[in-house]
């Protein structure tokens, strides 16, 4: 069993451990979840993913992140702009590595 693991999931990559909690994009599931696109784990890396990896996950809640804010200004042109988004977001709990 592998110290770490090096996944992909929503476009983005995650470095965890078992017993790490992570916030991604939003999955539609509930309970167990379950990612095959591992890139690394310990010391072996993928030629893209590494064949036969698994890394295991529980749902903690589904959410939406804090807000983010976007500020547009022209300068001398008297134009100001705010605007916030709150992106929806899955809470996983890392259960388990398998290599």
């Amino acid at each position: 069993m592998a110290n770490f693991a090096i996944f992909q999931t929503g476009g983005k990559q995650y470095r965890v451990q078992n017993g790490d909690t992570i916030k991604v994009e939003k999955l539609a599931v509930d309970g167990d979840v379950e990612f095959d696109k591992v890139l690394m784990i310990g010391d072996k890396i993928g030629n893209p993913y590494v064949e036969g990896a698994r890394v295991i996950a529980t749902v903690v809640e589904q959410k939406r992140d804090d807000k983010v804010l976007v500020f547009k200004k022209k300068r001398r042109q008297n134009y100001r702009r705010t605007r916030g988004h709150r992106q929806y977001i899955t809470v996983l709990k890392i259960k388990e590595i398998k290599g």
